[in-house]
């Protein structure tokens, strides 16, 4: 009797190991672009190029934060749960986005346009932070082991994004 209700409860909690769907909210028109959006609503007016981001964090301290919506094109997205994202602002730099509370993820296979709401801010990634992202997005083993040093981060905390369909 006890080996069956073991193996009730363990069926009952496999739909809970699978990455959720997204269940938002019907899609945004913006333009002629259709968009999905993720965590808080958000409208797509006032939205900065992320070019201006870009400039705009090269006038930031570490102890900075900056409120502000932005459009930019997604690099890569964390393919073990989609709990972070990438952004390339140009120059080499990229914008590191996380998702304020874990409190929604992007989908693993997200790629093009982001309208995104939130805080920006500039930090220093430890050597372990870096591995870690290195690792979550999928890394050999030689790109991870060559991280060494820490690393001035551009970073986003966004409480709401707009994904283009």
């Amino acid at each position: 009797m006890k080996h069956i209700l073991l193996i009730i409860i363990l069926f009952s909690l496999l739909p809970s190991c699978k990455q959720k769907k997204h269940q938002g909210q019907p899609p945004v028109k913006v333009g002629s672009s259709t968009y999905t959006t993720f965590g808080a609503t958000l409208d797509a007016q006032s939205v900065l190029p992320i070019n201006d981001l870009a400039t705009t964090f090269l006038t930031l301290k570490k102890t900075d934060t900056l409120f502000t919506k932005f459009q930019g094109r997604i690099k890569e997205v964390c393919s073990k749960k989609g709990c972070w994202m990438t952004l390339d602002m140009g120059d080499e730099k990229d914008l590191m986005v996380r998702f304020k509370d874990y409190g929604f993820f992007m989908p693993l296979d997200a790629k093009g346009e982001v309208i995104m709401n939130g805080k920006a801010y500039v930090s220093e990634t430890s050597v372990e932070d870096l591995k870690h992202y290195a690792e979550d997005a999928g890394a050999s083993e030689l790109e991870i082991e060559a991280i060494v040093a820490p690393k001035l981060t551009y970073n986003f905390e966004a409480d709401g994004v707009l994904l283009a369909n």
